[in-house]
């Protein structure tokens, strides 16, 4: 009885995470072009979906010290809670190399971190 009680709570705990994601909608301006290249971007070690359009948006961003930062504010307000602020981007979520069709800073938030981030290419 008790382990049917506890597989029920982590299966409805499992539902509700995958759910998060769900409830996060495109940026009005969002290009459905662009869509397909959101979608495949994995996180540099997991190999895990970063993001799609839902809920990774164009930023601005810097170096400092060394390493990148970027303005997470208004662009997540929809869905979750920015901090409003230059967040360091942890060097294990920077996609380097990679090829960025929108030419600006695209960060990728998970409620309190830079999950995904990818440096414009000025195009």
């Amino acid at each position: 009885m008790l382990r049917q009680a506890i597989r029920a709570i982590g299966a409805v705990g499992l539902m509700l995470c995958f759910q998060a994601p769900l409830q996060a909608a495109p940026p009005p301006n969002a290009d459905p072009e662009l869509a397909p290249w959101f979608r495949n971007l994995r996180q540099p070690k997991s190999g895990l979906s970063c993001c799609d359009l839902a809920d990774c948006r164009r930023v601005q961003y810097r170096v400092a010290n060394g390493h990148f930062q970027a303005f997470i504010g208004g662009e997540f307000a929809r869905w979750q809670n920015p901090p409003y602020a230059w967040v360091d981007v942890p060097e294990t979520s920077v996609l380097y190399h990679h090829d960025n069709p929108t030419g600006e800073g695209i960060a990728c938030w998970s409620g309190n971190a830079i999950i995904c981030f990818i440096e414009g290419s000025g195009a």
